[in-house]
């Protein structure tokens, strides 16, 4: 019998199980800079880590006072992501191993992302993950996107099970803050490791300090197995 029986896992995707966020980068420093924004830097692109593109190119339309529409930008910067995200998209080692060990318990996962349906079937397919994890939800799919708790909410949903029994895996403080709010333990795997000490990973019952270099799926995967830990971080 398997020892994760009654856990279910849910994955955010960009940051996460895959490392796109350099591909955001790119996609919305090019509109950026087609629009005469020429110094768009990795640094500040940082700080719209672990929000929906939707939210982010909303706020980088106010921020710099683009003329374009909200909708025109977001289409420009999905067209650029989804042909970066096609064969640019890696996923991490350790992370694909996770979900191979949690396919062979038979856990139900998904993945709930601010990424767009389009960019999310994208990445899973260019990286072979959609074959272990088919269910996904999108913030364009909901209400309120990350850190209202909605798209792990749904998420849940989907997958037939309920709040209590999800742990999500995060790597932005806004969904360490919508997993919480979800009545969800939460792995967090800060992809900015600067940030750990954001408030948001506060609630986290599993932190990483390290992100992604510090993170195994045996270490994982043994925390899961254990007795479910009391909130807060470790």
């Amino acid at each position: 019998m398997s020892t994760l029986r009654g856990i279910a896992v849910i994955f955010d995707l960009d940051g996460t199980l895959v490392d796109s966020e350099p591909n955001y980068y790119e996609a919305s420093r090019q509109t950026l800079a087609e629009h005469g924004v020429p110094d768009f830097s990795w640094a500040e692109h940082e700080r719209y880590v672990g929000i929906s593109t939707l939210e982010t190119v909303a706020l980088l339309k106010e921020r710099y006072g683009l003329g374009p529409s909200v909708a025109e930008l977001l289409a420009a910067v999905d067209r650029r992501y989804l042909r970066l995200a096609r064969v640019a998209t890696h996923a991490y080692p350790e992370m694909r191993r996770f979900v191979e060990l949690l396919a062979g318990e038979g856990v139900p996962m998904a993945v709930a992302s601010g990424s767009s349906p389009e960019a999310i079937e994208a990445i899973l397919s260019a990286t072979g993950l959609g074959a272990f994890v088919p269910t996904v939800v999108s913030a364009d799919e909901v209400a309120r996107g990350k850190p209202a708790p909605d798209v792990f909410l749904e998420a849940a949903r989907r997958l037939g099970v309920t709040p209590a029994e999800c742990v999500v895996l995060e790597d932005a403080a806004p969904g360490a803050t919508a997993a919480r709010a979800a009545g969800m333990r939460c792995i967090a795997i800060p992809y900015v490791s600067g940030q750990a000490d954001a408030a948001g990973f506060a609630g986290a019952d599993l932190l990483v300090r390290g992100g992604q270099a510090a993170f195994t799926a045996r270490a994982a995967y043994d925390w899961l197995a254990g007795p479910a830990p009391a909130a807060g971080p470790r």
